[in-house]
């Protein structure tokens, strides 16, 4: 059994910036991202209603709000969740690591990398196997990688987690707090598209099955990582930045 929070059409306090967010609409529990080779279930009937913020854009639902991660690991983070975001095992780790080693391979004996929410950690092995003294993985759905590891970090990444946060202000909170000062946060989130007030939830990357519970305007991220003292800067439309003070790696290779 599927147990939400029931929905109500009061509007309801942003979970970014406290302003009004009236309902926006809804989409059953089964809805996943629908990327080419990902399953695509039959409708649960079970309907998970989203917010948007009128003050920011931030677009969420309060629906898993009562939830525990227990909750979260029977209902979305099981065993079919392979099925509905296959890239999940090999194709998006390898990925991000090609990025990180392609921004910052150069300076590699200097980083210490956390990959937080890093899933199954084959990013981080695969940063090791390239080089990189200290590439540890954080993801407390992985029984593996549950336990964060200790110190802090001049290179934090945090790849398609942000989306997945019921609470991103509190989400945001600890992720921040495993950064060094000077040090940098590279993450992966897709911000809601131009025409989104066309396409409102028929947008692709608005999927609760997959987890994506929390749907960032560019405007919302800023003033996510502005309330723990962190300028935000979006490179494009998927790859955000997020520091207090840069660290000289990327100093090197971010300012022209």
């Amino acid at each position: 059994m599927i147990d939400l929070r029931p929905a109500t059409a009061a509007p309801a306090p942003c979970k970014i910036c406290g302003g009004a967010a009236a309902p926006f609409g809804s989409l059953d529990f089964n809805k996943g991202c629908e990327t080419p080779h990902a399953r695509r279930l039959p409708p649960a009937g079970v309907a998970v209603m989203y917010r948007r913020c009128g003050a920011c854009g931030f677009v969420f639902t309060d629906a898993f709000d009562d939830w525990h991660a227990d909750d979260f690991k029977a209902h979305i983070y099981n065993d079919d969740y392979l099925g509905v975001d296959p890239d999940y095992v090999s194709v998006r780790p390898s990925a991000n690591a090609g990025a990180v080693r392609e921004l910052f391979g150069a300076s590699k004996s200097e980083i210490r990398l956390l990959d937080y929410g890093g899933g199954n950690g084959a990013m981080c092995a695969e940063l090791r196997a390239a080089g990189f003294p200290v590439a540890l993985t954080y993801d407390p759905f992985v029984a593996a990688h549950a336990q964060r590891p200790e110190g802090k970090f001049n290179l934090v990444t945090c790849f398609e987690t942000l989306e997945h946060m019921p609470d991103p202000v509190g989400g945001i909170a600890d992720l921040v707090s495993c950064i060094a000062d000077p040090g940098l946060l590279l993450f992966s989130t897709l911000v809601q598209p131009q025409d989104f007030d066309r396409v409102g939830l028929g947008w692709w990357y608005a999927a609760p099955r997959n987890g994506h519970i929390s749907l960032f305007s560019r405007k919302a991220i800023a003033l996510a990582f502005e309330r723990h003292g962190y300028r935000a800067i979006s490179l494009t439309d998927n790859a955000h930045l997020a520091f207090r003070t840069l660290p000289d790696f990327a100093r090197r290779r971010l300012v022209k």
